[in-house]
């Protein structure tokens, strides 16, 4: 289904009856990536969004911040004319509403926000965008630029290269650090995190869990960043026993 939100055509889904629950996906990611869990949920009303510049959604016309996208979140919110009960967010999604999502109860799945310890990474990830493109049209470097600045990005692990037309927007939401942000959050959260999880490790969740008052971690054995694909069924269980 489609909906004009702040003048962009977005992709949504709005299914079944019940507590609502509204499910964030990651970055360069979708709606569809919670396909494999919602059969295990319990009966509710599942909304699920592609953030603008992912899947069906148009992109921004600026280079947005985590804010931005949580600004968006609550005009979708009210254009449906919902109250949310849990909002679920895995990766960047959990970035969104750790900015500021009302909601009753949160739900975490392998959040990103946790800047701390990463800011060297960061700084590189900067430098090399600017040297790596100096020198990428200098020869004879030029010849080989392209092969060049995916050797550079992929040496740390940075999706900046796969970023599109998103890349300003990455280099703003992924130096920020939300760990004050998620000091602030005062209603009853649950983080599930896979214990192999790469991209935001298990110490990320220590962190937020520290963090947030009265919240819960719950690790998973196996499974790594997409823990929920990765263990669906005990992903849903867990949420199923939150709410």
């Amino acid at each position: 289904m489609k909906i004009i939100v702040q003048g962009m055509a977005v992709e949504y889904r709005d299914e079944g009856e019940g507590k609502t629950l509204l499910l964030l996906h990651g970055w360069q990611d979708d709606l569809r990536t919670f396909d494999p869990m919602v059969p295990f949920l319990p009966s509710c009303r599942i909304v699920r969004v592609d953030l603008p510049g992912f899947g069906g959604s148009e992109a921004p016309k600026t280079a947005w911040g985590v804010g931005d996208y949580a600004r968006f979140v609550k005009d979708l919110i009210d254009k449906l004319g919902i109250e949310v009960d849990v909002a679920v967010g895995h990766s960047f999604g959990g970035r969104v509403i750790i900015k500021g999502i009302g909601a009753r109860k949160i739900v975490l799945i392998g959040s990103a926000g946790v800047a701390k310890g990463r800011t060297l990474r960061n700084r590189v990830i900067k430098a090399l965008a600017k040297v790596g493109g100096i020198l990428s049209y200098l020869p004879p470097f030029v010849f080989f630029r392209e092969r060049m600045r995916k050797r550079l990005y992929s040496s740390i692990g940075s999706d900046y290269l796969d970023a599109g037309g998103l890349k300003e927007t990455f280099v703003k939401t992924v130096s920020e650090d939300l760990v004050g942000s998620a000091g602030s959050i005062s209603v009853p959260t649950l983080l599930i995190w896979g214990a192999d999880d790469r991209e935001t490790p298990l110490v990320d969740g220590r962190t937020l869990n520290d963090a947030i008052a009265g919240s819960r971690l719950e690790v998973i054995d196996g499974a790594g960043h997409f823990v929920h694909r990765d263990d669906p069924e005990k992903v849903a269980k867990l949420i199923g026993e939150f709410i």
